[in-house]
């Protein structure tokens, strides 16, 4: 039976990174690795992102930075795509790369400004189709 946090993360999880993205990676884990689903749903989402002394949006631009800072690009893309659901801009997700980059160096920062431009691109692209569905 799953945990209130494990469902109440799970519902922001969803709203943040949407049905697609969540999907995937519950469906790519294994017998193994679905142990760090769940601690990551419960603990990531259902304890910290439930939190809301700052706004999702906040959440989210510390988030990149934080990422960034680990080189984590894989992880990046999805936030950058749950950055972009919570409201920020292209402008703010560049000042936020920008910032981590001067902190954390040019390695890391290119690699994120790499992971970024793609998921901004699709997003980007996605929006177009839709809006040409319209």
């Amino acid at each position: 039976m799953a945990s209130d946090k494990y469902n109440e993360g799970m519902k922001l999880r969803r709203q943040v990174l949407g049905d697609v993205y969540v999907d995937r990676s519950l469906n790519a884990a294994t017998e193994f690795s679905s142990a760090a689903q769940t601690m990551i749903t419960e603990m990531c989402w259902g304890t910290t992102w439930v939190n809301d002394a700052i706004s999702l949006k906040t959440r989210s631009l510390v988030t990149l930075g934080m990422l960034t800072a680990m080189r984590a690009d894989q992880e990046l893309k999805g936030h950058v795509r749950g950055a972009l659901r919570n409201g920020c801009t292209v402008d703010e997700i560049q000042a936020v790369l920008l910032h981590a980059t001067a902190y954390c160096g040019a390695p890391a920062g290119l690699e994120a400004f790499r992971a970024a431009n793609e998921t901004i691109q699709e997003w980007l692209k996605d929006a177009g189709t839709a809006a040409d569905k319209d």
